[in-house]
């Protein structure tokens, strides 16, 4: 059995864990540099604020109905969402975190558990634990989790947030139920096909002759289709190593200044090293670019690229700004305002098998310092220690003009 444990609107949740009194009242987060919309509570939804919706042709609602707005807090969300995909492994050693607020679970060996009995278990220990709110939908198959997961999701009040798919009756019922264009892995194109042949929910899909779903929607329809139909077709995934890491950003407002660009790609360079590291993984090349506003065309346009060779393979911060910095040189033109500039590492290959170079090759002691300044920032949290070529402000610079006080305090004995 899979189980798909999703956490109910999680940005907004996060914000109440530290603020209990947002609770039962409308609050959505916004995007980077505040721009637009990326989360709402079911509040806000009833007030028929969409997703994506413009910060600037909002405010007047947001006032209107004291919805509480937040700039996004994504150190935050990341603690909030690593402590419940803590707890769920607990419950079971087979886990695929999906994204920040989805996982998917395997329970192997649990043919004797009473598992509506475990499932309550683990929403009340997840709830009670983080104060984070989850529904859980348990199916025999992947992708039948996910449908599970969206009726105990959409019917709260009779499901109390699970809903488990025990036999082949409630299978088919809830296929009935589930709109073609809502399946989990069914994309737009794919959707309007099929409602061109009168296919207009999850059931009429599942029942298609095996030939004709290969024929126009390849093996991984056809791997889905099987799924729908109760027969085991995917399995959890392991994350892979990233072939490229990277790290891009919108500034606060428009700069044109060098050394303040010159910051911000320091910054993340050093955010890509510290991913590389993670991983166990070291670059051989790395790319830099930079753009000016395009929406303001009343100023000069320019933007710019350039990848830049290292010559070795390294994760080392103080040897890959140094590479990132000279690109940087190379791009810069004086006379423009920027609004973006970003950092991407490449030709990744695994640290514990990288060529060395007779040579060249970076300072055998990086590899020492870079553990313990990964050792300090993890414990005191993360920007405690910093290069030079940082600002000791505000480490991404965005404008975070509604950024809440919720913060994670991590004591360690």
């Amino acid at each position: 059995m899979f189980a798909l444990v999703d956490c109910n609107n999680f940005y907004a949740s996060c914000e109440r864990v530290f603020n209990p009194d947002l609770r039962q009242k409308p609050v959505v987060i916004l995007s980077n540099n505040d721009g637009c919309v990326i989360a709402r509570s079911n509040e806000a939804k009833a007030l028929g604020i969409p997703m994506g919706a413009p910060t600037y042709k909002y405010e007047k609602i947001f006032k209107q109905h004291n919805v509480n707005v937040f700039s996004s807090n994504y150190a935050l969300y990341g603690d909030m969402s690593s402590r419940v995909m803590n707890i769920l492994s607990t419950f079971t050693p087979d886990v695929e975190i999906y994204s920040i607020d989805e996982a998917f679970l395997e329970f192997i060996g649990f043919e004797r558990f009473d598992m509506d009995s475990y499932c309550k278990k683990i929403k009340y220990t997840v709830e009670k634990s983080t104060g984070i709110p989850i529904c859980i939908g348990l199916a025999p198959t992947k992708a039948l989790s996910k449908v599970a997961n969206r009726i105990a999701k959409k019917f709260q009040d009779k499901t109390g947030g699970i809903f488990i798919m025990k036999d082949d009756s409630a299978r088919i019922k809830a296929l009935k139920w589930l709109k073609i264009e809502d399946v989990w892995g069914i994309g737009r194109q794919h959707a309007l096909r099929l409602k061109r042949y009168n296919i207009t929910n999850a059931h009429q899909f599942s029942e298609l002759p095996a030939e004709w779903v290969r024929k126009h929607m390849s093996v991984v329809g056809l791997r889905l289709q099987k799924e729908l139909q109760g027969i085991k077709s995917l399995d959890l995934e392991t994350p892979a190593n990233k072939k490229a890491i990277a790290t891009t950003r919108s500034f606060d407002k428009q700069y044109d200044d060098f050394e303040y660009v010159k910051e911000r790609v320091s910054s993340f360079t050093i955010k890509c090293a510290e991913k590389l590291r993670k991983q166990g993984s070291c670059c051989q090349m790395i790319y830099v670019f930079l753009k000016t506003n395009k929406f303001r065309q009343d100023l000069p346009q320019y933007q710019n690229s350039i990848v830049v060779q290292v010559g070795y393979p390294t994760n080392s911060s103080i040897d890959l700004i140094k590479f990132a910095v000279l690109g940087l040189q190379e791009i810069f033109r004086e006379g423009f305002h920027y609004k973006k500039a970003g950092v991407i590492v490449m030709g990744l290959v695994p640290e514990n098998q990288r060529q060395l170079s007779f040579f060249s090759g970076e300072n055998p002691k990086h590899s020492n310092l870079m553990q313990e300044i990964d050792r300090m920032n993890s414990f005191y949290g993360s920007g405690a220690v910093r290069f030079g070529s940082q600002d000791l402000g505000n480490l991404w610079k965005m404008r975070r003009e509604r950024l809440s006080g919720g913060q994670i305090i991590t004591i360690k004995g």
